[in-house]
């Protein structure tokens, strides 16, 4: 089969691979019929390549037909349509049944100290072949993979397998009132979503912060009050404009959908990228201990939200040596909610959303629609926000 694999820094290529097979009675096969590109595979293209090897199978977001199930799948047959959660999880352990799936205790990577395992999302998490092939071999079948009806095109689904469910857990995490005020920092994919889904939620008002044209006029021609990064010569001016717009407190909640890739702190960028020019054998264990990460938006969600206010962090975050003003967070009684979205806690909850109507404009969330066959320029593109990409579905 063809696959997007993982060849070095800025470096992947369409290859042929062997295909999947059954191994375990709670395996499944699917068949992939669209696969998106989400800003996470961003952190393998540019920021993790320590913990990359050569030939891996990237993407995590993948929705397509079941044509194989293990005999430990008795809820799915050959034919069904689904859509594949980003995390794999058994359903039964003290974590899943908890509302933890992204803890699970069945597929932990223990070896590396890490949660539940994830497709395509280097060995940290399992080293699990990933989704952005023509057909992707899914383990704990049983539990993990979402049917959904045909008719429908895939963009109406798709984004259960990630997007819709980070972008609900991080304003379930935000705890915003009713009528409540919440900030979004960065409007891509999940920043996008997440003011789609706090405002469908009932909050009052809803700003946007980002720095690229088109995805500031996207949240905007959806009502989202946006602030643009390069109007404010500082941070502090920025703060300041959006407390006026909150009777000086500041917003009730921050979304931080940014995470390490934040524009700004130079010398965390050139230590990510001289860690990622060494050897991996020298790289890894160097990340593993001291990895540093761009924290402007972090900072900026501290100085932000209101005294008393949640900070929600769904952009990832990768650091083991970060600086964190601990004082501010206890001065201001800040709570601080995050990790990666526990996919089947949200989906229940979600899918009544997904109807003809399109209340979070899913339909024609993505930007581009591309075959699998041009996933290098795909990357490039998404990486360097070229062409208005904002979010990028592929054909196999």
């Amino acid at each position: 089969m063809r696959a997007v694999t993982w060849q070095g820094k800025r470096d992947v290529r369409v290859e042929n691979v062997p295909d999947p097979r059954i191994q375990e009675p709670t395996d499944a096969v699917v068949r992939i019929t669209s696969t998106a590109l989400c800003g996470s595979d961003l952190h393998l293209y540019e920021v993790l390549t320590p913990f990359m090897t050569p030939g891996d199978i990237l993407g995590h977001e993948p929705i397509g037909i079941v044509e194989e199930v293990g005999a430990g799948v008795p809820d799915l047959q050959a034919g069904d349509r689904v859509v594949v959660p980003f995390q794999i999880a058994c359903g039964n352990c003290w974590m899943c049944l908890t509302g933890l799936p992204t803890q699970c205790e069945t597929t932990q990577v223990t070896g590396e100290g890490m949660g539940a395992a994830l497709f395509g999302y280097t060995r940290l998490y399992g080293s699990v072949p990933g989704a952005q092939a023509e057909y992707l071999r899914v383990p704990q079948a049983q539990f993990g993979p979402i049917k959904i009806p045909e008719g429908p095109p895939d963009d109406r689904f798709v984004y259960l397998s990630d997007v819709l469910p980070t972008a609900w857990q991080a304003v379930q995490y935000a705890e915003v009132p009713q009528g409540g005020s919440i900030a979004v920092l960065g409007l891509g994919p999940i920043g996008d979503m997440a003011c789609r889904v706090a405002q469908v939620r009932g909050a009052g008002q809803v700003f946007g912060v980002d720095l690229v044209t088109e995805r500031l006029k996207r949240a905007r021609e959806r009502g989202v009050e946006t602030f643009d990064l390069r109007s404010f010569d500082h941070e502090k001016e920025l703060v300041a404009a959006i407390r006026d717009r909150t009777a000086g407190r500041g917003p009730d909640a921050v979304v931080d959908a940014v995470g390490t890739e934040a524009h700004g702190s130079a010398a965390a960028r050139l230590a990510q990228q001289a860690a990622a020019m060494l050897p991996r054998r020298l790289s890894a264990p160097l990340a593993e201990r001291l990895s540093v990460d761009r924290l402007a938006a972090l900072h900026t969600a501290i100085d932000l939200v209101r005294r008393g206010g949640t900070i929600s962090l769904s952009g990832v975050y990768g650091g083991t040596a970060d600086p964190v003003p601990l004082l501010t967070l206890f001065d201001k009684q800040i709570q601080i909610r995050m990790g990666q979205a526990n996919v089947r806690r949200w989906s229940d909850d979600i899918l009544p959303y997904l109807t003809d109507e399109d209340p979070l404009g899913v339909d024609d969330f993505a930007t581009h629609r591309l075959p699998l066959n041009d996933a290098p320029h795909a990357y490039e593109m998404f990486q360097h926000k070229q062409d208005g990409a904002v979010k990028v579905l592929m054909k196999p």
